[in-house]
Protein backbone atom coordinates (compact mmCIF):
# COMPACT_ATOMS: atom_id res chain seq x y z
CA UNK A 1 0.00 0.00 0.00
CA UNK A 2 1.31 3.48 -0.74
CA UNK A 3 2.20 6.15 1.78
CA UNK A 4 -0.14 8.64 0.05
CA UNK A 5 -2.10 9.31 -2.50
CA UNK A 6 -0.53 12.34 -3.32
CA UNK A 7 2.46 13.55 -2.86
CA UNK A 8 4.06 16.88 -3.56
CA UNK A 9 6.93 17.96 -3.39
CA UNK A 10 8.43 21.92 -4.54
CA UNK A 11 11.22 24.01 -4.72
CA UNK A 12 8.91 26.43 -2.04
CA UNK A 13 6.44 25.90 -0.16
CA UNK A 14 5.16 28.74 2.02
CA UNK A 15 2.74 28.09 5.21
CA UNK A 16 2.55 31.38 7.41
CA UNK A 17 0.59 29.28 9.96
CA UNK A 18 3.53 26.90 10.45
CA UNK A 19 6.25 29.95 9.60
CA UNK A 20 7.48 27.84 7.06
CA UNK A 21 8.70 29.44 3.74
CA UNK A 22 11.34 27.49 1.46
CA UNK A 23 11.63 23.52 0.04
CA UNK A 24 9.27 21.24 0.91
CA UNK A 25 6.76 18.36 0.75
CA UNK A 26 3.15 17.93 0.99
CA UNK A 27 1.89 14.09 1.82
CA UNK A 28 -1.91 13.69 1.17
CA UNK A 29 -3.64 10.57 1.65
CA UNK A 30 -7.73 10.88 1.22
CA UNK A 31 -9.00 14.39 1.52
CA UNK A 32 -6.35 15.02 4.57
CA UNK A 33 -2.58 15.94 4.79
CA UNK A 34 -1.26 13.46 6.47
CA UNK A 35 2.54 14.68 6.19
CA UNK A 36 4.41 18.44 5.78
CA UNK A 37 7.38 19.33 5.93
CA UNK A 38 11.37 20.22 4.51
CA UNK A 39 11.67 16.81 3.76
CA UNK A 40 9.08 14.08 3.38
CA UNK A 41 9.60 10.32 2.46
CA UNK A 42 7.10 7.26 1.50
CA UNK A 43 6.02 5.98 -1.93
CA UNK A 44 2.89 7.66 -3.54
CA UNK A 45 0.16 7.23 -5.88
CA UNK A 46 1.25 10.11 -7.45
CA UNK A 47 3.43 12.68 -7.58
CA UNK A 48 3.44 16.17 -8.59
CA UNK A 49 6.76 17.83 -8.86
CA UNK A 50 6.68 21.50 -8.39
CA UNK A 51 9.74 23.45 -9.49
CA UNK A 52 8.43 27.29 -9.99
CA UNK A 53 5.87 29.30 -8.31
CA UNK A 54 4.85 28.61 -4.72
CA UNK A 55 3.11 26.28 -2.96
CA UNK A 56 0.17 27.56 -0.52
CA UNK A 57 -2.48 26.15 1.25
CA UNK A 58 -5.78 26.40 -0.47
CA UNK A 59 -6.64 30.22 -0.45
CA UNK A 60 -9.41 31.82 1.57
CA UNK A 61 -11.73 34.59 0.20
CA UNK A 62 -13.31 36.43 3.09
CA UNK A 63 -15.52 38.68 0.93
CA UNK A 64 -16.92 36.91 -2.30
CA UNK A 65 -20.31 36.48 -3.88
CA UNK A 66 -20.96 32.66 -4.06
CA UNK A 67 -24.05 31.78 -5.85
CA UNK A 68 -26.31 29.42 -7.51
CA UNK A 69 -29.00 31.62 -8.71
CA UNK A 70 -31.30 33.59 -6.67
CA UNK A 71 -28.50 36.62 -6.16
CA UNK A 72 -28.09 39.78 -8.88
CA UNK A 73 -24.20 39.19 -7.47
CA UNK A 74 -23.47 36.24 -7.41
CA UNK A 75 -20.98 33.60 -9.76
CA UNK A 76 -20.41 29.98 -9.66
CA UNK A 77 -17.76 29.10 -7.40
CA UNK A 78 -15.92 26.10 -9.12
CA UNK A 79 -15.97 28.23 -12.09
CA UNK A 80 -14.53 31.69 -10.64
CA UNK A 81 -13.26 31.06 -7.57
CA UNK A 82 -12.09 27.26 -6.94
CA UNK A 83 -10.14 27.52 -10.54
CA UNK A 84 -7.92 30.44 -9.57
CA UNK A 85 -6.96 29.04 -6.25
CA UNK A 86 -9.55 29.72 -3.97
CA UNK A 87 -11.07 26.40 -2.01
CA UNK A 88 -12.78 28.27 0.81
CA UNK A 89 -14.85 31.42 0.17
CA UNK A 90 -17.11 33.70 2.21
CA UNK A 91 -20.35 34.96 0.87
CA UNK A 92 -21.17 38.43 1.25
CA UNK A 93 -25.04 38.57 1.85
CA UNK A 94 -26.36 36.52 -0.72
CA UNK A 95 -28.84 35.10 0.94
CA UNK A 96 -31.05 35.96 3.63
CA UNK A 97 -33.59 34.26 5.73
CA UNK A 98 -36.09 33.34 3.39
CA UNK A 99 -34.14 31.81 1.12
CA UNK A 100 -31.41 30.54 3.23
CA UNK A 101 -32.63 26.65 2.77
CA UNK A 102 -32.38 27.41 -1.37
CA UNK A 103 -28.88 28.81 -1.05
CA UNK A 104 -27.69 26.00 1.41
CA UNK A 105 -28.96 22.83 -0.90
CA UNK A 106 -27.94 24.98 -4.38
CA UNK A 107 -24.58 26.60 -3.46
CA UNK A 108 -23.15 25.93 -0.40
CA UNK A 109 -23.81 21.41 -0.12
CA UNK A 110 -24.13 22.32 -4.39
CA UNK A 111 -20.34 23.17 -4.88
CA UNK A 112 -17.16 21.77 -4.53
CA UNK A 113 -15.71 25.07 -3.28
CA UNK A 114 -15.96 25.16 0.65
CA UNK A 115 -18.78 28.13 0.90
CA UNK A 116 -19.82 30.31 4.39
CA UNK A 117 -22.40 32.62 3.93
CA UNK A 118 -22.31 35.82 5.93
CA UNK A 119 -26.57 36.04 6.13
CA UNK A 120 -28.01 38.91 5.12
CA UNK A 121 -29.92 41.33 7.16
CA UNK A 122 -32.51 41.46 4.48
CA UNK A 123 -34.95 38.59 3.87
CA UNK A 124 -34.60 38.07 0.33
CA UNK A 125 -30.65 38.48 -0.02
CA UNK A 126 -30.03 39.49 -2.85
CA UNK A 127 -32.31 38.24 -4.85
CA UNK A 128 -34.34 41.53 -5.80
CA UNK A 129 -33.42 44.18 -8.64
CA UNK A 130 -32.96 46.85 -5.99
CA UNK A 131 -31.17 47.68 -3.30
CA UNK A 132 -31.43 44.62 -0.41
CA UNK A 133 -32.52 47.40 2.37
CA UNK A 134 -34.51 49.73 -0.22
CA UNK A 135 -37.66 48.15 1.51
CA UNK A 136 -37.96 48.65 4.96
CA UNK A 137 -40.22 45.76 5.47
CA UNK A 138 -37.41 43.47 4.11
CA UNK A 139 -35.52 43.95 7.10
CA UNK A 140 -35.85 41.02 9.44
CA UNK A 141 -34.61 40.97 12.64
CA UNK A 142 -36.69 37.51 13.94
CA UNK A 143 -36.10 36.00 10.68
CA UNK A 144 -32.42 36.21 10.52
CA UNK A 145 -32.05 35.14 14.32
CA UNK A 146 -33.91 32.11 13.28
CA UNK A 147 -32.52 30.99 10.43
CA UNK A 148 -28.48 31.50 12.35
CA UNK A 149 -30.22 29.37 15.29
CA UNK A 150 -30.94 26.68 12.85
CA UNK A 151 -27.87 27.09 10.49
CA UNK A 152 -25.33 27.28 12.98
CA UNK A 153 -22.84 25.52 10.76
CA UNK A 154 -23.34 27.41 7.70
CA UNK A 155 -23.93 30.69 8.79
CA UNK A 156 -20.36 32.63 10.24
CA UNK A 157 -22.20 36.06 10.72
CA UNK A 158 -24.53 38.97 9.82
CA UNK A 159 -23.77 41.01 6.04
CA UNK A 160 -24.67 44.44 7.12
CA UNK A 161 -24.66 47.02 4.15
CA UNK A 162 -25.16 50.60 4.66
CA UNK A 163 -24.10 52.35 1.17
CA UNK A 164 -26.68 54.14 -0.81
CA UNK A 165 -26.75 51.15 -3.54
CA UNK A 166 -28.09 48.63 -0.53
CA UNK A 167 -30.50 51.05 1.58
CA UNK A 168 -31.58 53.43 -0.93
CA UNK A 169 -33.72 55.75 0.62
CA UNK A 170 -34.09 53.69 4.00
CA UNK A 171 -32.22 55.14 6.90
CA UNK A 172 -28.57 53.58 7.34
CA UNK A 173 -28.99 53.77 11.06
CA UNK A 174 -31.96 51.76 11.25
CA UNK A 175 -29.69 48.96 9.41
CA UNK A 176 -27.11 48.82 11.18
CA UNK A 177 -28.92 49.06 14.85
CA UNK A 178 -30.89 45.97 13.54
CA UNK A 179 -27.73 44.23 11.90
CA UNK A 180 -26.03 44.96 15.82
CA UNK A 181 -28.99 43.43 17.43
CA UNK A 182 -29.45 40.17 15.68
CA UNK A 183 -25.35 39.99 16.03
CA UNK A 184 -25.95 40.78 19.99
CA UNK A 185 -28.69 38.50 20.41
CA UNK A 186 -26.56 35.23 18.33
CA UNK A 187 -23.27 36.48 19.84
CA UNK A 188 -21.81 36.17 15.85
CA UNK A 189 -19.54 39.25 14.21
CA UNK A 190 -21.54 41.42 10.79
CA UNK A 191 -19.41 42.33 8.54
CA UNK A 192 -19.90 45.72 7.63
CA UNK A 193 -20.21 47.80 4.05
CA UNK A 194 -19.55 51.01 5.55
CA UNK A 195 -21.37 54.20 4.19
CA UNK A 196 -19.48 56.12 1.91
CA UNK A 197 -21.31 58.97 1.89
CA UNK A 198 -21.18 62.70 3.91
CA UNK A 199 -24.38 61.86 5.28
CA UNK A 200 -22.50 59.94 8.12
CA UNK A 201 -19.13 60.05 9.57
CA UNK A 202 -16.83 57.35 9.42
CA UNK A 203 -16.05 57.96 13.33
CA UNK A 204 -19.91 57.67 13.86
CA UNK A 205 -20.50 54.44 12.00
CA UNK A 206 -16.73 52.83 13.91
CA UNK A 207 -17.90 53.87 17.20
CA UNK A 208 -20.62 51.42 16.74
CA UNK A 209 -18.87 48.47 15.78
CA UNK A 210 -17.43 45.48 18.43
CA UNK A 211 -14.27 43.43 18.18
CA UNK A 212 -14.65 40.80 15.80
CA UNK A 213 -16.86 43.01 13.61
CA UNK A 214 -14.85 43.56 10.04
CA UNK A 215 -15.73 46.21 7.75
CA UNK A 216 -15.44 45.35 3.95
CA UNK A 217 -14.05 47.92 1.15
CA UNK A 218 -11.31 49.04 3.62
CA UNK A 219 -9.11 50.58 1.06
CA UNK A 220 -11.82 52.72 -1.24
CA UNK A 221 -11.54 56.66 -2.17
CA UNK A 222 -14.95 57.66 -2.13
CA UNK A 223 -16.12 59.78 1.22
CA UNK A 224 -15.94 58.58 4.62
CA UNK A 225 -12.00 56.93 3.50
CA UNK A 226 -9.61 55.73 5.96
CA UNK A 227 -7.14 58.05 4.59
CA UNK A 228 -7.80 61.60 5.08
CA UNK A 229 -4.91 64.53 4.11
CA UNK A 230 -2.73 61.87 3.49
CA UNK A 231 -2.95 60.14 6.65
CA UNK A 232 -5.23 57.17 7.94
CA UNK A 233 -7.52 58.80 10.76
CA UNK A 234 -7.33 58.16 14.47
CA UNK A 235 -10.55 56.76 14.55
CA UNK A 236 -9.24 54.06 11.78
CA UNK A 237 -6.29 53.19 14.87
CA UNK A 238 -8.75 53.53 17.21
CA UNK A 239 -11.09 50.82 15.68
CA UNK A 240 -8.22 48.54 14.86
CA UNK A 241 -6.73 49.03 18.68
CA UNK A 242 -10.36 47.68 20.45
CA UNK A 243 -10.47 44.60 17.85
CA UNK A 244 -12.48 45.66 14.82
CA UNK A 245 -11.30 43.97 11.74
CA UNK A 246 -10.48 45.71 8.43
CA UNK A 247 -11.16 43.79 5.35
CA UNK A 248 -10.09 44.91 1.23
CA UNK A 249 -13.15 43.94 -0.02
CA UNK A 250 -11.72 44.92 -3.74
CA UNK A 251 -14.87 44.32 -5.80
CA UNK A 252 -15.56 47.06 -9.19
CA UNK A 253 -15.19 50.33 -7.16
CA UNK A 254 -14.09 49.82 -4.02
CA UNK A 255 -10.28 49.79 -4.35
CA UNK A 256 -7.80 52.66 -4.76
CA UNK A 257 -4.00 52.57 -5.36
CA UNK A 258 -3.84 56.04 -3.62
CA UNK A 259 -6.02 55.09 -0.67
CA UNK A 260 -3.81 51.90 -0.46
CA UNK A 261 -0.65 53.60 -0.99
CA UNK A 262 -0.59 56.00 2.10
CA UNK A 263 -2.11 52.89 4.15
CA UNK A 264 0.39 50.61 3.57
CA UNK A 265 2.90 53.17 4.20
CA UNK A 266 2.05 54.11 7.57
CA UNK A 267 2.03 50.21 8.39
CA UNK A 268 -1.92 50.18 7.99
CA UNK A 269 -2.45 46.61 6.28
CA UNK A 270 -5.72 44.56 6.16
CA UNK A 271 -6.50 41.95 8.42
CA UNK A 272 -7.55 40.15 5.40
CA UNK A 273 -7.15 40.32 1.50
CA UNK A 274 -10.84 39.56 -0.17
CA UNK A 275 -11.38 39.72 -3.97
CA UNK A 276 -15.78 41.07 -3.85
CA UNK A 277 -16.04 38.69 -7.02
CA UNK A 278 -18.91 38.77 -8.54
CA UNK A 279 -20.98 38.90 -11.47
CA UNK A 280 -19.72 42.05 -13.01
CA UNK A 281 -16.41 40.33 -13.03
CA UNK A 282 -16.79 37.67 -15.39
CA UNK A 283 -15.47 38.21 -18.60
CA UNK A 284 -13.02 40.69 -17.69
CA UNK A 285 -9.60 40.52 -19.08
CA UNK A 286 -7.02 39.89 -17.13
CA UNK A 287 -9.48 37.61 -15.11
CA UNK A 288 -10.19 39.53 -11.54
CA UNK A 289 -9.33 37.00 -8.41
CA UNK A 290 -8.24 37.22 -4.84
CA UNK A 291 -4.72 36.07 -5.85
CA UNK A 292 -4.34 39.41 -8.27
CA UNK A 293 -6.19 41.08 -5.53
CA UNK A 294 -3.34 40.27 -3.31
CA UNK A 295 -0.79 40.74 -6.09
CA UNK A 296 -1.43 44.73 -5.80
CA UNK A 297 -1.00 44.86 -2.01
CA UNK A 298 2.29 43.09 -3.13
CA UNK A 299 3.52 45.69 -5.20
CA UNK A 300 2.82 48.94 -2.81
CA UNK A 301 5.18 47.15 -0.31
CA UNK A 302 3.15 44.37 1.98
CA UNK A 303 6.00 41.99 2.67
CA UNK A 304 5.12 38.61 0.19
CA UNK A 305 4.91 36.61 3.34
CA UNK A 306 2.16 38.80 4.98
CA UNK A 307 0.16 39.00 1.80
CA UNK A 308 0.29 34.84 1.50
CA UNK A 309 -0.69 35.10 5.42
CA UNK A 310 -3.60 37.58 4.38
CA UNK A 311 -5.74 35.20 1.84
CA UNK A 312 -4.47 31.68 3.91
CA UNK A 313 -4.04 31.28 7.62
CA UNK A 314 -5.81 34.82 8.75
CA UNK A 315 -8.99 34.67 6.84
CA UNK A 316 -9.51 31.30 8.06
CA UNK A 317 -8.82 32.22 11.58
CA UNK A 318 -11.45 34.83 11.63
CA UNK A 319 -13.64 32.65 9.87
CA UNK A 320 -13.35 30.01 12.71
CA UNK A 321 -12.02 27.68 10.26
CA UNK A 322 -8.91 27.19 11.27
CA UNK A 323 -8.89 23.59 12.46
CA UNK A 324 -10.11 22.75 9.13
CA UNK A 325 -8.28 25.08 6.47
CA UNK A 326 -5.73 27.97 5.99
CA UNK A 327 -2.69 26.02 7.11
CA UNK A 328 -0.33 23.07 5.66
CA UNK A 329 -1.04 20.76 8.90
CA UNK A 330 -1.53 16.38 9.42
CA UNK A 331 -4.78 16.79 10.15
CA UNK A 332 -6.29 19.84 7.99
CA UNK A 333 -8.19 19.23 4.83
CA UNK A 334 -6.25 18.70 1.33
CA UNK A 335 -6.77 21.94 0.47
CA UNK A 336 -4.20 23.26 -1.56
CA UNK A 337 -3.05 26.63 -4.48
CA UNK A 338 0.18 26.70 -6.36
CA UNK A 339 0.54 30.02 -7.86
CA UNK A 340 3.18 31.41 -10.66
CA UNK A 341 5.02 34.32 -10.57
CA UNK A 342 4.51 36.21 -14.14
CA UNK A 343 6.61 39.63 -14.05
CA UNK A 344 5.13 40.78 -17.17
CA UNK A 345 1.08 40.09 -16.58
CA UNK A 346 -1.49 42.57 -17.79
CA UNK A 347 -1.00 46.00 -15.56
CA UNK A 348 -1.77 45.73 -12.00
CA UNK A 349 -5.15 48.74 -11.91
CA UNK A 350 -7.34 49.94 -9.45
CA UNK A 351 -11.27 50.54 -9.76
CA UNK A 352 -10.56 54.21 -11.12
CA UNK A 353 -8.29 52.32 -13.84
CA UNK A 354 -4.96 53.63 -12.08
CA UNK A 355 -2.40 51.57 -12.76
CA UNK A 356 0.90 50.39 -10.71
CA UNK A 357 3.81 48.56 -12.26
CA UNK A 358 4.39 44.90 -10.85
CA UNK A 359 3.82 41.26 -11.89
CA UNK A 360 1.37 39.10 -10.52
CA UNK A 361 0.57 35.79 -9.06
CA UNK A 362 -1.60 34.06 -10.95
CA UNK A 363 -3.43 30.66 -9.91
CA UNK A 364 -1.61 27.31 -11.58
CA UNK A 365 -3.11 24.18 -10.23
CA UNK A 366 -5.34 24.03 -7.07
CA UNK A 367 -6.24 20.81 -4.96
CA UNK A 368 -9.44 20.36 -2.76
CA UNK A 369 -10.01 17.87 -0.44
CA UNK A 370 -6.86 15.64 -1.66
CA UNK A 371 -7.72 16.33 -5.69
CA UNK A 372 -6.67 18.17 -8.18
CA UNK A 373 -9.61 20.18 -9.97
CA UNK A 374 -7.31 22.69 -11.90
CA UNK A 375 -3.64 22.06 -13.62
CA UNK A 376 -1.97 24.37 -15.67
CA UNK A 377 1.27 23.33 -17.53
CA UNK A 378 2.35 21.70 -14.89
Amino acid sequence: MKDYDLLIRASRVCCPASDHDGPGSVGIKEDRIVAFGSEVSGSARRVLEISEGVVLPGLVDFHAHPAHGDSKYGIDPDDYLLSRGVTTAMSQGDAGAANIKDYIDKTIHGSDTRVVLAINLSKSGESMAGGCFSDPADLDIAGCIGAIRDHPDEIWGISVNTSTIACGDTDPDTVLAAGLEVAEKTDLPILFGSRRHPDRTLASQLSKLRPGDAMTYCYHNMPQAIVKEGEVVDEVWGARERGVLFDLGHGIASFSFETARVAVEQGFFPDTISSDQYVRHVGLEPPHGLARSMSKLVALGIPESRAFELVTAAPARHLRLNKEVGALRPGLYADLAVLSWNPSSAPLSDAQGVEHPGGCWEPAITIKSGQIVSQGDF
